[in-house]
């Protein structure tokens, strides 16, 4: 809220305009839609690795298909939500959380793929696939919705005029 209450900013600069600035975009904004195009992206992998690998393989294609999304998927996703949920926080803090976030990601997908080799209800192609392509389809979707949203850059100069390299 800006001051009196309204939704928008007023230019302390020029006073002679009564005109009001627009509102301060989210921050986060561009995060928050890297998360929303990664599930979209996710999903439609997992429909269409679904079906092509029930098709190619059976049953046994479909568990392949949809374990490969989630650990796929998910590892990439919960990248962009740390990020997203440590954006307010100090840097050495959100730093901190997510190289820990980024380890047990790690340490859970080595434990799901170990035990995963001794089982065989699953097809070992259709998971493997379906893995490289949610690295990429949903990496590819998120940046996509990041460089997609329209974000505020403010180019720094001084309030008399002269930029800051000119003094």
């Amino acid at each position: 809220m800006g001051p009196l209450g309204s939704d928008t900013v007023t230019n302390p600069d020029r006073p002679e305009h009564d005109q009001p600035l627009p509102a301060m975009p989210d921050p986060t904004a561009p995060m928050r839609a890297a998360v929303r195009y990664g599930v979209f992206g996710l999903i439609a992998l997992a429909v269409v690795s679904s079906v092509i690998s029930v098709i190619v393989a059976g049953t046994p294609g479909l568990w392949g298909a949809l374990i490969g999304a989630a650990v796929g998927g998910g590892f990439i996703l919960f990248t962009a939500l740390g990020v997203l949920l440590t954006s307010k926080m100090p840097a050495m803090t959100a730093g901190a959380v997510l190289l820990g976030t980024w380890l047990l990601k790690l340490i859970l997908a080595i434990v799901v793929m170990g035990s995963l080799d001794s089982m065989d209800f699953y097809n070992r192609n259709a998971l493997v696939l379906t893995i490289v392509f949610a690295l990429v389809i949903v990496l590819g979707a998120e940046t996509y919705g990041v460089l997609s949203t329209r974000a505020l850059y403010i180019d720094a100069q001084s309030s008399d005029g002269v930029e800051n390299d000119e003094r």
